[in-house]
Order: C-alpha cells, then structure tokens, then sequence
C-alpha cells in the first residue's frame, strides 16, 4: 500500500473542471512535486487533501485512513502539515511563539492541568519547547527566535512558515509555492533544508512550485498538469521534455522549438 494516494480526484466550480480525473501515489520518504502553469489546478489538490474543498468524486488516502471522512481542522492530527503561497503567521508574535503555536496539535494535557500548571502540563510544555529548539536549529532561524514577524523580511517568514509546520511533527508536509518571492541564495538553501526534512527527519514532502531549478534540485518524482489534468508523471528530466509539457508551458511542441 502507498504511504499517500490520490485516486480520480474531480472537482467543479459551477462549470469549471478544476481537477479532473487526477490520479497519483507518492511513496513514504518521497519528495514528489506538482508542476504547471497558473490555474492548472495545482493549489486546488493541496486544497483538496486539506479538505478545505470536497470532491465531487475520487478519494484521498493517507495510509488506510480516508482524508476524505475528515473535517479540515482534524487534517493535522493524522499527520498533515501545510504551508501557503501567501504566509499565514501572527504578525505581531514572535517566531518563537508561532512556533509554539504550531506544537498545540500535539497537545495532551487539558485546560484544567494547564491553568494549575500541574506535572503533565509542565512535562508536556519542555517537551514543545524541544521540538521547537530542534526546528529553529533545523533551519537556521536562531537569529530571529525573539523576532516579531512583522519585522522580518519575506524569505524569512517563508521559512518560519515551513518550521511551524515542523512542529506539528507531520508524517506528510504540503509546501505550497515555498519558494515564491524568495531571492537565488534563499532557494539554494531551502533546497538543502528540503533534503534534510525528507532524508534526515524522513518526513514525505509533496510539493507545488513554479521554480524548476529547485524541482529539478530536491524531487524523486514530477506530476505535471495543466487544465486541470495530469499530463505525466515521472523524474524531473523526463517531464521537463515532454511535449505536452513544454506546450502548456511555451505554447510549443520541443519539436517546434
């Protein structure tokens, strides 16, 4: 059985067929990546697996359990974590208190022990404060732990964005566009960080981006869509030369070209 699976995923908007018919698997440990051109419908299937949409038709399986019966708000505690195009932090808090926020999925202990401070409140909060610890190291955001977000600049929020998704500890992290707005020396280093998400932490990444240098650089696969369907599946060389690719890219054929 995959670690995630995608199976005739279909969805409309009034009479606009924005996924159609999009079927894939991704192995555990895998970077897979979701390439196109804008409104191929890319960010609709991240929309999808975080059920912020429903299928018209088609399920969603992460393991055995279907994505599909869940609620979007219990999308995390099976082992889900997303980034956006567009960061979505508390501007006024520091990294290191979004970071935190980001640990409350994997909260135990309850009101009542929290408002007494009691043992397993305590245990628990040392327990979130390492996991943040070994984020901010992880991606190298020490300078900015006591930082508000508001005073960083955008490629550093892009990346707090990512760490706390890593606090969620998720099985399967969705990075959506992470390296928009980000200039060259900050896309080299979120390739490394990518590779050390997946190989190191052996987290699975599926990911949307529009910059191929970095695809080419961190995915094991490449789907590519346009219209709202697939066009192929495979390494990043081979689907960077396929015709119906470099059509819904250039407008041409390589054979045109």
């Amino acid at each position: 059985m995959s670690f995630f699976r995608a199976s005739n995923l279909c969805l409309s908007f009034g009479g606009i067929r924005a996924v159609q018919d999009v079927s894939f698997e991704v192995e555990k440990g895998e970077v897979f990546s979701i390439i196109g051109p804008n409104g191929a419908g890319k960010t609709t299937v991240f929309n999808l697996i975080s059920q912020f949409y429903d299928l018209d038709s088609g399920s969603l399986h992460l393991g055995e359990t279907d994505l599909g019966k869940l609620q979007a708000h219990d999308v995390a505690n099976v082992g889900i974590a997303r980034t956006f195009q567009n960061t979505e932090l508390f501007e006024h808090e520091t990294v290191l208190q979004n970071l935190l926020i980001g640990c409350h999925v994997n909260r135990r202990s309850g009101l009542f022990s929290e408002l007494l401070h009691l043992p397993g409140a305590r245990k628990q909060e040392l327990e979130f404060r390492q996991t943040v610890e070994d984020v901010i190291d992880l991606v190298d955001l020490q300078a900015y732990r006591y930082q508000s977000i508001g005073s960083l600049s955008y490629g550093v929020r892009k990346m707090v964005e990512i760490a706390r998704a890593l606090c969620v500890k998720p099985r399967l992290l969705l990075l959506d566009e992470p390296a928009s707005g980000l200039n060259p020396e900050e896309t080299d280093d979120l390739s490394f960080w990518i590779e050390d998400i997946s190989q190191d932490l052996g987290i699975t990444v599926l990911m949307v981006e529009h910059d191929m240098s970095l695809v080419s650089r961190v995915s094991n696969r490449v789907l590519a869509m346009s219209e709202g369907k697939l066009i192929t599946i495979g390494n990043p060389g081979e689907v960077q030369r396929h015709p119906e690719v470099l059509e819904a890219y250039l407008g041409q054929s390589e054979d045109a070209a």
